[in-house]
């Protein structure tokens, strides 16, 4: 697998010109991202940026590939395998309007294919029932619904961690064009040097999450 060329990579992938530079690349001359390239780049917003480890991207193609020829498309993966199961089928009723308001309105999970960071970088994703707002233009948050997950990432990740938490949490949203799954709305969570049993705690099912 480390050895396919970009020219046997499936076609029905949206290859971004960045995937295509990762694609040209060995494992062994790829740069991971570290933890302040991370926050540069998220301070920028320039979230194309972001990379996946060659071998990973090319696994995660094949994945995509295969997941949309036996599901159809990656959310009726999700909803079989990874959300809860009292979400039921979209359109999703939420609890709450507010996203993040709810604890059955939102999923905590570890992400099944992160970018490529350095060590000690967990990557997660936090799905929610509740539609988070955007823009008319290239998808990204509005100011409001900006504020309403920060606030959420405040209070569920920043705080559990005590002092010194807000300089190992940084998040993201990807623009509604980079998004690989559409139909459910989703946060990026990035942490730095979480001991595993809190990553744990955060990404347990609970009670409501059930059918």
């Amino acid at each position: 697998m480390g050895e396919n060329t970009e020219a046997q990579v499936d076609a029905p992938f949206p290859l971004t010109e960045v995937d295509k530079w990762v694609l040209s690349q060995t494992d062994e001359e790829f740069k991971y991202h570290d933890w302040n390239e991370l926050c540069v780049i998220l301070q920028n917003n320039e979230l194309h940026l972001l990379k996946r480890k060659p071998s990973d991207l090319r696994r995660y193609i094949k994945w995509t590939t295969e997941t949309k020829a036996e599901y159809g498309n990656i959310t009726n993966f999700l909803i079989a395998h990874r959300l809860p199961k009292a979400w039921g089928q979209p359109p999703f009723i939420p609890a709450s309007d507010i996203p993040f308001a709810d604890p059955s309105d939102f999923r905590v999970l570890m992400n099944d294919w992160p970018y490529g960071f350095a060590p000690g970088i967990s990557h997660i994703v936090v799905w929610s029932r509740t539609p988070i707002a955007t823009d008319d233009t290239v998808g990204d948050m509005t100011p409001e619904s900006r504020k309403i997950v920060a606030d959420f990432i405040k209070r569920f990740f920043i705080d559990r961690l005590g002092l010194g938490g807000e300089d190992k949490v940084i998040w993201f949203k990807n623009w509604v064009a980079l998004q690989s799954v559409r139909t459910v709305d989703h946060i990026h969570v990035l942490v730095r040097d979480v001991e595993p049993a809190v990553l744990e705690e955060w990404s347990r099912e609970l009670e409501c999450h059930k059918a």
